[in-house]
């Protein structure tokens, strides 16, 4: 058995092919598993897009909910303006108002105090035409009446008289007493 080392490995070469030829291919095996972990990060990644595209939605919603409520409020306070404006400008009349009877009012016064002084005069003027009555002064009281009548300042004292009674003694006003007196004396 002389061989030679080129037999030699033509023998060991023989198992090795026939081992290779009945052997399965193992590529396919792993073209497969690489598939598969493509496909697994693709899912991955999606699912991960996914989730950041909702989170944005999500925040992009609550954003516009927040401009909404703004625009809402700005509305409101747009409205609250407006109702304070018309405020300010009848506040404003109301006290453009106020100045003119504030204007008027001296004169008012000076009116008032007139009224007064001839109210004064005419009670003044009332109570001695009584007094003159009652004692019977008769002459005297047609004097005092002239005067009461005398139209030289306007309309006659006469006019000024209270006609109610600002006691509670049932008696007549002193309007109703002048008269009363009048008709007795003249």
């Amino acid at each position: 058995m002389n061989q030679t080392p080129e037999h030699d490995h033509e023998e060991d070469a023989i198992p090795l092919q026939h081992d290779a030829e009945h052997e399965r291919p193992r590529k396919p095996q792993s073209v497969l598993l690489y598939l598969v972990i493509l496909f697994a990060a693709a899912f991955l990644l999606m699912a991960l897009s996914y989730f950041m595209q909702r989170r944005a939605s999500d925040a992009a919603i609550e954003d516009l909910r927040e401009s909404v409520t703004a625009m809402q409020s700005v509305g409101d306070i747009q409205t609250q303006n407006a109702t304070l404006r018309q405020q300010v400008a009848d506040l404003e009349a109301q006290l453009e108002e106020a100045h003119r009877q504030l204007d008027g009012l001296p004169d008012a016064v000076s009116h008032l105090e007139q009224e007064r002084e001839r109210l004064i005069r005419a009670m003044d003027l009332f109570w001695q035409i009584n007094e003159a009555y009652v004692r019977g002064r008769y002459t005297l009281c047609r004097t005092l009446i002239k005067e009461m009548e005398d139209t030289a300042q306007g309309s006659p004292l006469k006019e000024v008289l209270p006609t109610e009674s600002t006691t509670d003694n049932d008696r007549f006003s002193p309007a109703d007493r002048y008269q009363e007196i009048y008709e007795a004396v003249m």
